[in-house]
């Protein structure tokens, strides 16, 4: 249930350690959202628990996401294995294997 995000991943040709995921669908409005770790998204929009979600899954150092960019600063030595799929079931309620309640 619910709809994934189609996510076309770009890596950065002049910085290394930075990937930009340009989405279908906004994220911020016309905002702009810094993340510098964990601790910075504390609030309840899709933008915040996209971050916890990166921040969450490791080799992240700071996100940032104006619209429906997603730029990811990675740590050093990791790479963006496993980001795309978290940014495409943000909105996907019942993943595979899942079983949703029956009313």
């Amino acid at each position: 249930m619910g709809q994934p995000i189609v996510v076309v991943e770009k890596p950065s040709a002049t910085h290394p350690g930075v990937v930009r995921f340009e989405t279908n669908r906004a994220l911020t409005g016309m905002g702009h959202e810094r993340y510098g770790g964990r601790d910075d998204a504390t609030g309840t929009r899709p933008p915040d628990e996209l971050a916890r979600r990166l921040f969450d899954h490791g080799g992240v150092s700071g996100v940032h996401i104006n619209g429906n960019v997603i730029t990811v600063d990675l740590a050093r030595g990791h790479t963006a294995d496993g980001l795309q799929q978290l940014i495409e079931d943000l909105y996907r309620f019942y993943r595979e294997g899942d079983t949703p309640p029956t009313p």
